[in-house]
């Protein structure tokens, strides 16, 4: 059974920073597209920044790029997202995911994902 457990949520001032942290089990990062997906109220889900495992190459949003940093720890099976510069609209629920494919095109896509984590939540106060 595949799990992903998400961490390192809170609550912070606006210009702090938060590194959050997925574990997995039943799986092995080093082996597939990784993403951190985030969920603000009222809003649809929109990943934030994606990994390639084979090449480490990443991808960012616009509204983060500067400010994330994507990485993972393949001896711990770890991925992390290391936010930096948080903003009252950074505020919401963070999301691992882990996808099957290698197109870094595809990463903006959900349904591109296989296996979720349950979701660490992030409060930015002004």
């Amino acid at each position: 059974e595949v799990q992903l457990q998400a961490s390192g949520g809170g609550l912070v001032q606006a210009g702090g920073s938060l590194r959050l942290a997925c574990v997995a089990s039943g799986i092995r990062f080093a082996d597939y597209t990784t993403a951190w997906f985030r969920e603000a109220p009222g809003k649809e889900r929109e990943v934030a920044a994606c990994r390639r495992s084979t090449n480490g190459r990443t991808w960012h949003a616009d509204s983060v790029k500067g400010r994330v940093t994507i990485s993972s720890d393949n001896a711990r099976n770890r991925v992390y997202l290391q936010i930096t510069g948080l903003k009252p609209e950074d505020t919401g629920v963070y999301y691992c995911a882990v996808g099957n494919f290698t197109l870094l095109a595809l990463c903006e896509t959900s349904l591109f994902y296989d296996y979720w984590g349950q979701g660490t939540q992030v409060t930015v106060s002004s």
